[in-house]
């Protein structure tokens, strides 16, 4: 299926249309704000890409905290913040804490700046 194909709902059903196709209601606009809120710091970036470029789009807290020089409790408000926006979701399994990708997340997200075929 392309992309021009799929049709992206959240819960709501509010599609996530692209930005150059129509304007976004109020309320797709505040639900991608706070996705993009979410984003928009350097830590989040990092702990993002990290449990993505794992297998499955999944790791364990121990292993996305690795490199980034923070305190565990400021590593945790991250992925709390992240988890709360909606972008990743975590499970315990045993001592550990598994953070895993909400499924569609990138493409949502791709899919609101997706410009194909708008300015040629």
């Amino acid at each position: 299926m392309s992309k021009q194909q799929l049709q992206l709902t959240d819960e709501s059903g509010c599609a996530a249309v692209p930005l150059v196709r129509e304007p976004l209601s109020a309320e797709a606009a505040g639900e991608l704000a706070v996705k993009l809120k979410a984003l928009a710091d350097p830590v989040r970036l990092r702990l993002m890409s990290a449990i993505a470029s794992h297998a499955n789009q999944e790791a364990c807290v121990c292993d996305v905290s690795a490199g980034i020089d923070l305190s565990q409790p400021t590593i945790s408000h991250h992925l709390k913040v992240l988890r709360n926006a909606g972008l990743l979701d975590r499970e315990r399994r045993g001592s550990w804490v598994y953070y895993r990708v909400v499924p569609d997340t990138f493409v949502e997200l791709a899919a609101l700046f997706d410009t194909a075929g708008q300015y040629a």
